[in-house]
This record gives structure tokens, sequence and C-alpha cells, in this order.
């Protein structure tokens, strides 16, 4: 995997975006982020032309981020134009025009555009089961997922930008539907599996959700609404309000048709829960050209390892934290992970001041680029991180609400036994090597070698006193030659 900074731009019909990543890695992280509203596939139902204004603001956003990228040093950059300009007639015009900015522009085929939408929910979801839809200005993609591949799929016509908000177009949009799900064979392969919403049009629904249920995280990442909220949303956005005024405008026009497709998808597949994905075309192409063996990495592990592993005093440690803390639980695999991320995070807020540590810890959990990780998983890591840093609550209630009561309590005993691995530690992965916990049914021990009792010094002490009783056991310290 490559460290050096790769760059996707992305030509859709309704926007141009330029994403500069820190490398091709298995969770790579966007270092800077810019899209400019061309409306490409606007003008392509009149004479199926993009139109010349649509054409004058995409040509200028490539010229700007031709610039950018030559002054942030990025070497490797790859152009790709979707259903737009792949359906226009004056895409070979077009085309010309971005080679002679000094970009290249790959026209990728429907089918590719598929694929790609579909390795990037597999990127972020990793083992995820059911069916993508990537919707965008000029078509609606998709695409079958399971097995950590992709499988049949399908390009509509029926984007945003193309399709009436009347009868007429809703009825259109219906027939096109469900003849293309059967035509390719996807009309029961989503049928009670979860159905994963790539798209902008289709995030600001989810944002909109989260306005109306008053959801207490921002990242519309990872998501989740029940099928019948489809039905829902379209009623509210219908009737309109201030409430809506969230969202841009460009993505409020196009939320009817959204909402109106999202209706009919749920009719026609019958999906189990709907999920928003941020990761979609961009990262499924950067995904595609890793090997096997780094596919198969946890992208959540890989992220925190990357965010916490330049910020720790003495060198990164979380892995061996996580280790020595594990005899004190006997944790499922999926949450083993969520412990190894914030162990792999527990040492990020030193250089804080003591007061704001805990603020710092949570701010990383719960609004931090993670993937492969449900609104439940990011409140646990922070719930972990705050009692690491000495602070038993949340900030904020309604994060509760989000997971389990016992989750809750697990992750603050985790927080407890980091907070106690860092301060008999120093920060030092050597002393964590050189010590360790032990639990029975009645204590938690702590072990220290044969004439260095005074690791366990009063501190110590008084944080594995908390950390026992917390789980329900009395505390000791005993040392081993």
């Amino acid at each position: 995997m490559s460290r050096r900074p790769v760059a996707v731009v992305d030509i859709g019909s309704n926007s141009v975006r330029l994403v500069v990543y820190s490398g091709r890695q298995r969770a790579p992280s966007p270092i800077f982020n810019e899209k400019v509203m061309a409306g490409l596939g606007a003008g392509l139902r009149n004479d199926g032309d993009m139109s010349d204004e649509s054409e004058r603001k995409a040509l200028s956003a490539l010229c700007r981020y031709k610039l950018l990228l030559r002054h942030m040093g990025v070497r490797e950059a790859q152009v790709v134009a979707t259903a737009a300009v792949r359906d226009a007639d004056n895409a070979d015009d077009f085309v010309n025009a971005v080679k002679k900015i000094g970009l290249p522009c790959d026209v990728i085929s429907a089918e590719d555009e598929a694929r790609f939408a579909g390795l990037g929910v597999l990127s972020a979801f990793p083992g995820a089961e059911g069916i993508v839809g990537d919707l965008g200005g000029g078509s609606l993609e998709l695409v079958e997922i399971g097995s950590s591949t992709t499988g049949r799929n399908i390009s509509l016509p029926l984007g945003v930008l193309r399709l009436d908000r009347g009868k007429s177009g809703e009825q259109k949009a219906h027939e096109m539907l469900r003849r293309g799900l059967k035509e390719a064979g996807l009309s029961k392969a989503g049928r009670d599996k979860p159905f994963f919403m790539v798209g902008g049009s289709w995030r600001a629904l989810a944002k909109l959700d989260m306005i109306a249920t008053d959801f207490p995280l921002p990242a519309t990442h990872h998501y989740r609404m029940k099928p019948q909220r489809a039905s829902e949303l379209r009623r509210m956005i219908d009737k309109g309000g201030a409430w809506m005024e969230a969202i841009s405008g460009a993505r409020l026009a196009a939320a009817p048709v959204a909402a109106m497709l999202l209706e009919q998808i749920v009719e026609e597949i019958r999906p189990s829960g709907l999920v928003v994905s941020a990761f979609g075309l961009r990262e499924g192409l950067l995904f595609s050209q890793l090997d096997q063996s780094s596919r198969k990495l946890d992208p959540l592990i890989e992220a925190a390892r990357d965010a916490g592993g330049g910020e720790h005093r003495f060198g990164e440690h979380g892995a061996e934290l996580h280790e020595w803390i594990a005899p004190l639980f006997d944790d499922p695999p999926s949450l083993k992970r969520l412990n190894l991320a914030a162990c792999l995070l527990a040492d990020v807020a030193w250089q804080a001041a003591p007061m704001f540590r805990a603020d710092r810890g949570v701010e990383m959990a719960l609004h931090g680029d993670w993937t492969a990780v449900d609104a439940a998983g990011r409140v646990m890591m922070a719930q972990a991180l705050t009692s690491n840093f000495g602070r038993d609550r949340l900030p904020d209630d309604r994060l509760s609400e989000l997971c389990r009561i016992e989750d809750l309590h697990r992750a603050h005993c985790w927080g407890l036994a980091m907070r106690l691995g860092q301060r008999i530690s120093g920060g030092v992965a050597a002393v964590l090597g050189r010590t360790s916990l032990k639990q029975s049914r009645t204590s938690v021990t702590l072990c220290v070698p044969h004439r260095e009792e005074a690791l366990a010094g009063d501190a110590v002490r008084r944080r594995l006193q908390r950390l026992a009783e917390a789980l329900g056991r009395k505390a000791e310290v005993a040392t081993f030659i």
C-alpha cells in the first residue's frame, strides 16, 4: 500500500469533485475535498448535449483542480467521467477539452460505474450482502454485493436531473425500474437484505431524517433507516418546511425525486433496512487497486492506527494496551475490534490540557472519519475514551440511547482499564510487557515484577481500585519473580 497522496476527480452528472487521499491504503483518508455543482447532465433531456454553461463550469473547476494538484505535489490523479459524459452527443469534444487542460479522462462504462460503487460499499462494510444503489444526476446504478465481491448490476437513466417530478415522471421511473430489475435478475436478490444508499441526493435524505428525529451524531455514513421510512420521508418532503433548509439548494431541489425513487426501490426490492454509505465510486476505484491481503484488513483498525500513530508520547502502543487489558474482558470479535480501536486512540489527547482530554477523545470517536462502525460502535468508543481520560459520562445523554446499557458499561470498564494501563506504564509499551492484569471471580489483580513494586504507586492503586469496583470485584496487587 502506498502512503503517497493520490487523487480522484469524479466528473459526474451533477457535480465535478476532487478528492485527494493520504495514500492508496485500506482506509483512505481524504485530506482535501472540493466539488462544483456543474450540472452536466441537466441539458441532456433537451437535445442530447451537455450545455455550454455546464461545460464552462466543469472545465473551470478542472483547471483549478489541475493547479491544486500540481501545488500539492500529487503525482497520481485518476479522472473518471460517468453518465452525463457517457451519454452526451458532444462527449468527445468535452473529453478533448479536459485533456487539453492536462488531465487524463476515462469515460467509464455503466457496468464499471456500478461495480466501483459496489466495491466502495464493500470497502466500508466488509462482508456486506445486499443491493447497492448509487444515485447520481444522470443515472441510477444497482449492483448486487456478497461474498466480498460484486455481482449482477444494471444502470438506468433515472438520475435526479433526468426525471420529472410529476406523475408522468413517476410512472416512467416505476416501469423502467421494475423492468430493469427483472431483466438484471435483481428483483428478489435484495429481499430481506440491506439496501445501501450511495450518492449525495440520498445522503441529503438521510440528513433530513436525522434532523427530523433529532439524531445526535452528524455523520450520515452508516446511518440506518427502516424501509417504511422512505414513504414517510417522501410525504414530509412534499409538505416542505423550514426544517429542510439545512441541506444545500441543489440537494433540496433533488430531494423529491430522490425520495420518490427510494420509495419505489423499497416497494420493488423489499429490503430489510436502508443503510447510507459515504463510500462509493471513488473509494471503490481505489479499493479495486489494492492487493487481496490489503483488502482483507479491517478499515476501522487501520484508520485508528493511522489517526493515533503519530500522536503518542513514546511510540504507538495501542495494540499492547489492548492485549494488556484483554484478560479482564471476554469480548466477542465484534466488540474486541472496538476495544482495539479505542486502545489505538488512547494516547491521542496527551498534548491537550487535562480538562480537555476527554473532549478530545469523544470528538475523535464520534466524529472521526471512520468506516465499518455504526452509531452504537462510535458511542462505545467514545465512552471508552471518555473514561480513559478521566470522565465517566458522555457529554450528551442522547448518545446513550444509541447503545445498549450493558455495552455502555462494558466500554466504561474498557476505559478504566486503559486509564490504569496508561498510568502504570507512563505511555511506554515496555512497562506493559513487564506487568499484567488477572481476574478471578472475586478480584482484579495487578501483577508487577519483584524489585519493581514501586510501579504500583498510589495513583496506580487508586485507578486499580476504581476499575475493580466497576467490575464488581476487589483490587489486589501481587509481585512475581
